[in-house]
């Protein structure tokens, strides 16, 4: 079958989503084509296309669901986008499709359009249940719905493996806290801490009245805000954290945020940073007053104000490492090598035979690749933040000392494709999910005990 036919079914398909012929031709298309992730997600739509014709009680909107929810656990972001837009089409109060197309707006940058259907979902839907057979606990996951900030527990808490309970509690009332199915275990994963500052006493209350172990307390994660690390770190040796201001209103003048800077003994240069941002998202970098109250400005006086130190490497580059803490104890996870200040593994080019030989020793052996100091430091910092589960992003200054960029957890990891020169850094990864269900295990059973 040639690539235009499957071109034709495809326009088809968009004109007849609901058409199972068409997705029976498109199995037959795919499987002629070689393309094994195409062909696993419409023979899934088959098989609730049938499942729903001998009876299955569910709307006719979930076998698109299912077929874009396997092209996007894929890798294939933008075919999950139309398919769930197709399946919106046929029911588009079906809360979980709006949940997981945000996801899809997340990874493809569109986190405005993300927002609008993440609102959307828990206004229908508050608890959503995601079984997994033979799954050794029931696991209650606490989400912010109505803001981003929650920590990415695709990879600790896998689907499939792990019987999931979301819970959007920032949604819901604390009537529905007594309705929720059982559970063995709550992982908040509320981890922004501008996000969670602001539900604090909400997620106390409910830690408090659970009965149940809660991994990442919310008082826990309330202390990790960014103008907070300094002094949630102080006098730890061989750490350092650049001194922060939050702006929570706009200074009255310019002169008057000279003086706040002054106050918090910040000086130029000055990086801003938009309240409950992570990923470079908004943060720019000012040399000069005019610049920085201009961007002060423009985001109305909410941001962090944070005195940029220069980390640059005496061969030009900047490195920044992180590492991922479970139950206190320090993971490595990655180490991004790159021409800018602002580095980021995803753009920092690290398919370069030497920063991966750099990245690997990291990896294997902290101590080694870095030193005692840092490995003794990097302990420490995990004992003072007391998260079940966290990290941080941080660099090394000429004196050998930690300088800590931030602290929280709401710290991303996630596999590589087994073909990318960096699939290496998978078994370290699934080091860290290995250390998560061990504590997962050990909290249920201290408990069952």
């Amino acid at each position: 079958m040639t690539i235009d036919t499957l071109a034709e079914i495809d326009r088809e398909l968009d004109a007849h989503p609901l058409d199972v012929a068409l997705h029976r031709r498109m199995v037959d298309a795919l499987r002629a084509a070689n393309d094994e992730i195409g062909l696993l997600a419409f023979r899934v739509a088959v098989e609730t296309f049938d499942d729903i014709a001998a009876g299955a009680n569910c709307s006719l909107a979930i076998p698109l669901y299912n077929l874009a929810t396997v092209l996007y656990l894929r890798g294939r972001p933008a075919d999950a986008l139309r398919w769930y837009q197709h399946a919106l089409g046929v029911d588009p109060n079906l809360a979980i499709v709006h949940q997981n197309l945000a996801a899809v707006l997340d990874a493809l940058g569109r986190n405005e359009d993300a927002q609008v259907h993440r609102t959307r979902a828990y206004t229908l839907q508050r608890v959503y249940v995601e079984p997994a057979e033979h799954a050794p606990r029931r696991v209650l996951v606490l989400c912010a719905g109505r803001a981003t900030g929650n920590t990415p527990f695709d990879m600790l808490l896998p689907l499939g493996a792990t019987y999931r309970i979301k819970y959007a509690i920032d949604c819901a009332d604390e009537a529905e806290d007594r309705r929720l199915p059982p559970f063995d275990i709550v992982f908040n994963a509320i981890g922004e801490p501008d996000v969670a500052h602001v539900l604090r006493p909400r997620l106390e209350r409910f830690a408090a009245q659970c009965g149940r172990p809660v991994l990442n307390r919310p008082d826990r994660i309330a202390r990790t805000r960014r103008h907070q690390l300094p002094e949630l770190l102080a006098g730890l040796d061989d750490v350092a954290v650049a001194p922060c201001l939050l702006l929570t209103q706009l200074p009255a003048s310019a002169d008057a945020l000279d003086a706040a800077l002054a106050e918090a003994g910040i000086a130029l240069p000055v990086l801003t940073r938009p309240l409950a941002s992570h990923g470079g998202e908004g943060l720019t970098l000012h040399t000069t007053r005019e610049s920085l109250w201009h961007t002060v400005e423009a985001l109305n006086g909410h941001c962090y104000l944070t005195a940029f130190i220069d980390f640059q490497s005496d061969d030009r580059h900047f490195r920044k490492y992180r590492t991922i803490f479970v139950d206190r104890k320090p993971y490595p996870y990655h180490l991004a090598i790159g021409p800018h200040w602002m580095v980021h593994y995803v753009s920092a080019g690290m398919d370069v035979q030497w920063k991966i030989d750099e990245e690997r020793r990291f990896l294997e052996d902290t101590g080694a690749a870095l030193g005692a100091r840092v490995a003794n430091a990097l302990a420490a910092i995990g004992a003072r933040l007391d998260l079940d589960y966290g990290g941080i992003d941080y660099t090394l200054l000429p004196d050998g000392r930690v300088l800590v960029f931030e602290a929280n957890a709401t710290m991303l990891i996630h596999g590589e494709p087994a073909n990318s020169p960096i699939a290496h850094k998978n078994a370290f990864a699934q080091r860290i999910v290995a250390a998560f269900e061990q504590l997962q295990a050990e909290r249920t059973q201290a408990r069952q005990a």
